[in-house]
């Protein structure tokens, strides 16, 4: 907890290391780029029950812990499963991605690593292990199944980031957290104009309610949402705790 601690101190040096070489990027510069899909949901964050925070998966059981830390280690472990899936974007490009298409990828690579990596030094030693992703389901030649599961992963980790925030308790980590979500909310936008260019997709009624506001998602009905991309069983029970 005391590196944790030294973590917090520190964080206005990691945040300007961060802040530097996302400023190096041209962020998204190519965000009007067109194809089209369907619109993917996250099905487990439409169920009423309370799923139980066990989930189930084929390699190791990661217990996220309890308070902040459980709050961080849960960024980070959403934050491992978004940089692997869009390395393996980038490893082996879908038939016909354009150089404009893959400078947007790339950059959100590049962020998503950036925000992998601040969470793993936040967090020293109470950080949870690596994950070991599961992407069987995504055909990584297509196009539309890439797509799909880019705006799958964007929508769950800007409702992941609302539905955490309350169970922040210290006031620096909420801060990053919001500003980290906010970049989040712009890959999401951006993945979205891609599948649909020039609607209102971008911030579409399925994610924002009638009142403005983007949706907020319990931990256990994210970790349902994404318990088919992960091999290990997270134990999620005592986040924010």
């Amino acid at each position: 907890m005391n590196r944790l601690m030294k973590s917090k101190n520190n964080s206005g040096k990691e945040e300007g290391e961060i802040t530097s070489v996302v400023n190096r990027r041209l962020f998204l510069r190519s965000a009007g780029l067109a194809t089209s899909l369907g619109t993917i949901v996250i099905a487990a964050a439409c169920n009423d029950d309370d799923p139980d925070p066990m989930i189930p998966g084929t390699g190791d059981t990661v217990d996220l812990g309890s308070g902040d830390v459980g709050v961080l280690n849960y960024a980070y472990a959403l934050e491992q499963l978004e940089a692997a899936f869009y390395t393996q974007v980038i490893a082996t490009p879908y038939s016909g991605m354009t150089d404009a298409e893959k400078t947007i990828l790339t950059d959100i690579r590049d962020h998503e690593i950036i925000h992998r990596d601040f969470f793993k030094a936040a967090l020293g030693d109470k950080a949870i292990k690596g994950l070991t992703p599961n992407f069987a389901a995504i055909d990584f030649t297509k196009r539309d199944a890439v797509l799909g599961a880019a705006k799958l992963f964007e929508d769950t980790g800007v409702a992941a980031y609302n539905g955490a925030g309350k169970l922040i308790k210290d006031d620096g980590y909420l801060v990053l957290a919001g500003k980290i979500v906010s970049v989040e909310a712009r890959h999401a936008a951006v993945i979205r104009d891609l599948i649909n260019p020039k609607s209102v997709d971008f911030a579409g009624d399925d994610i924002i309610n009638g009142d403005g506001f983007d949706k907020a998602v319990a931990p256990a009905d994210i970790l349902a949402a994404v318990k088919g991309y992960v091999k290990d069983t997270i134990t999620g029970a005592n986040v924010g705790k």
